[in-house]
């Protein structure tokens, strides 16, 4: 039986060759399930690391739980430290351009030869076709598929507010991963695993894409679609706050106007169904609006959590630091960044058991700064160290 202290996938290593947002989502992921990750970073750093603006999350966020060794990889003896940690190996992560770990001799033919039983995570921006020697990236991708003009208002495009297609990218590469990890202990065999940027996207897009082959609409992006549900929007409060409620069945319409005290709505034989009250749109939602402005946001908030209809205040991702439901049910992990700034994270939102997905490893704050025990723990002596160091084949921290 699991105890709390294992985890599921803490016999696998995985060495990542990856920057930004997609490569490191993936590998987070499996460090928080208990893989043993060595990031492979040039001597100089992860560029990542070095990044501003909204960048300046990337490195700390994605990078828990793993190990780092600085080597430059184009030298020969890089090389030689590179092909040692693959012989120990069990999987490959990397989401560099198209043709570049293959250029730089790291590609899954060249390292299979090494490991013959080597999984090898290949992220990239499109999957086999006429596309997959372009790059890409998560922005590029949502414009091109779908999800900027599904999620802005009509004639304006927008980007979603997360770099939710890398991550969804990683997150299928994770799929694949552990369905390969699955397959090698039936067949002893490795595999190549790829996962893409633009693929990924086109999943998201199925529903509206099964939509458009139902109907003879053309699609309207989500602001402006008419909704299945006839109460199914964002209403302003009394002092100032917006509250999402949403009611997708009757019985919620019927709990809704008791705690509301709206029986004159609840009696009324043009809102008898959700279709009706579709119908009926143009006179009942300035009703509804009107009476939630005349509302607290802690008074919607009461009441529709007694009926138990759906709803949300309107948070920022600041909020989330004082979210009860994170901070009661452990779903932020106390970190502390490259700089020293200590705070909260999310953790793989996921229970598994007795399992802890917990913090082991803050994200590593130096260049290196593990390379020396990885090294000493490929049978490098401390002298023979300190000449790659010397040598600047390896950054030690």
């Amino acid at each position: 039986m699991t105890n709390k202290n294992e985890l599921p996938l803490e016999s696998v290593k995985v060495l990542e060759f990856t920057h930004a947002v997609m490569g490191p989502s993936c590998g987070v992921i499996l460090a928080d399930m208990g893989a043993d990750i060595i990031r492979v970073e040039p001597v100089t750093g992860d560029t990542t690391r070095r990044l501003r603006g909204f960048g300046i999350g990337y490195y700390p966020f994605y990078n828990r739980n793993k190990r780092c060794i600085a080597v430059d990889i184009k030298l020969e003896k890089g090389r030689d430290i590179i092909h040692k940690l693959v012989g120990e190996t069990d999987v490959i992560v990397e989401n560099f351009g198209p043709g570049t770990m293959d250029r730089l001799g790291y590609g899954f033919d060249q390292m299979k030869e090494v490991n013959p039983q080597l999984i090898y995570a290949s992220l990239k921006g499109f999957l086999s076709g006429p596309y997959e020697k372009r790059h890409a990236m998560d922005e590029v991708v949502q414009m091109m598929g779908g999800l900027a003009y599904m999620t802005g208002l009509p004639g304006q495009p927008t980007r979603a507010g997360a770099s939710i297609i890398d991550i969804t990218g990683g997150m299928f590469a994770v799929i694949g991963i552990i369905t390969a990890l699955y397959e090698r202990e039936q067949t002893g065999q490795g595999k190549f695993v790829k996962s893409a940027l633009f693929e990924a996207c086109a999943f998201l897009m199925g529903q509206h894409m099964a939509y458009a082959s139902l109907s003879d609409e053309p699609i309207p992006p989500m602001p402006a679609r008419v909704s299945a549900w006839s109460v199914y929007r964002i209403f302003d409060t009394k002092d100032d706050e917006k509250v999402f409620v949403g009611l997708i069945s009757d019985k919620h319409w019927g709990r809704f106007c008791l705690v509301f005290g709206r029986a004159d709505l609840s009696s009324d034989q043009r809102l008898t169904t959700n279709n009706d009250r579709i119908t009926e749109r143009e006179w009942l939602l300035p009703d509804l609006e009107k009476m939630m402005a005349g509302l607290t946001k802690k008074e919607i908030i009461d009441r529709c959590q007694e009926a138990g209809i759906p709803f949300a205040p309107i948070a920022t991702p600041e909020d989330l630091f004082d979210d009860p439901q994170l901070n009661q049910g452990a779903g932020l992990l106390e970190t502390t960044f490259p700089d020293g700034t200590q705070t909260k994270m999310p953790r793989t939102p996921i229970e598994y058991g007795k399992s802890d997905f917990n913090l082991r490893l803050n994200p590593p704050d130096v260049i290196g700064q593990q390379t020396q025990e990885i090294l000493s723990g490929l049978g490098y002596s401390d002298d023979e160290i300190n000449l790659l160091a010397k040598d600047k084949i390896v950054v030690t921290g």
